[in-house]
């Protein structure tokens, strides 16, 4: 058999199931129900990826840590200069410096030093743990919908009101806007709840978070804005009106330099 006869095989690409349309209720700040709202399916309905949630919250956990880790070699130990014994007579092991590895207070040998734990991940991976995050938290019903935080003023009382009305327990990740500064202080002396932005939001938090609290504002609508991964502004909906407002612009200076080269046109006729 020559090796044109052998049959090649590519990686193989697992078939995983379509997105599933998956519900929550919707509440008000009282914990009324306000009726269901379905989720977006390519964002809550997808089945998770466990090989690439682990690999980028290992990532995102190495980039957490500080790297600065540190130890003195034999060369960085004060002193040590001096021989501390004569080379011969004494019947010990012959020693050139004090400040050696196998001498108290000497040097460390390979030791840590300050350095880098940052990984690179890339941007397609990251979006599809955080969309596999996500769709976890969906598939056992850990995801709450509020229709407005009714805070006008940081007050820690209403925040705990909230959440008592809500009923919700255990560690709660509350995902806010950038301008919504005030409920982001009523919720800061709360212990067991965590404050995110919208394009802050991680995979890491989504895991270890009990609960996911997601306001009108902020719940996605559409798997597009993690493609970035994330929006610059906290509104998912907030890409599109910008970019139709430049050729309205074009469009009324093009009538405005028609109507007056029409009356130069007038002008020029009448002197004649």
């Amino acid at each position: 058999m020559t090796l044109t006869d052998t049959v090649r095989r590519g990686p193989v690409k697992k078939e995983r199931p379509a997105p599933v349309v998956r519900t929550v209720t919707r509440r008000n700040a009282s914990g009324h129900d306000l009726g269901p709202v379905e989720l977006e399916p390519t964002i809550f309905g997808l089945e998770p990826n466990l090989a690439v949630l682990h690999q980028v919250v290992t990532a995102q956990l190495a980039a957490a840590r500080a790297g600065t880790q540190s130890t003195k070699t034999r060369a960085e130990v004060r002193g040590g200069g001096a021989k501390p014994f004569a080379q011969k007579g004494t019947g010990r092991a012959r020693q050139g410096s004090s400040r050696s590895p196998s001498m108290s207070g000497g040097g460390v040998a390979l030791g840590p030093k300050p350095r880098s734990y940052r990984q690179h991940t890339p941007k397609k991976m990251v979006r599809l743990a955080l969309l596999s995050a996500l769709s976890d938290r969906a598939m056992i019903g850990r995801i709450a919908l509020i229709d407005d935080w009714a805070i006008d003023a940081p007050k820690t009382k209403d925040a705990v009101t909230v959440l008592r009305k809500l009923k919700l327990t255990g560690h709660v990740l509350i995902v806010l806007a950038h301008d919504e500064v005030d409920v982001e202080r009523s919720f800061s002396n709360l212990p067991l709840a965590q404050t995110t932005t919208y394009s802050e939001l991680s995979a890491h938090d989504v895991l270890r978070a009990d609960w996911l609290v997601f306001s009108d504002r902020t719940l996605p609508r559409s798997p597009d804005v993690f493609s970035g991964t994330h929006l610059t502004d906290d509104t998912p909906e907030a890409s599109s009106p910008l970019a139709e407002s430049p050729p309205a612009a074009v469009a009324v200076s093009v009538e405005e330099t028609a109507t007056e080269e029409d009356s130069l046109t007038e002008e020029v006729g009448t002197d004649a």
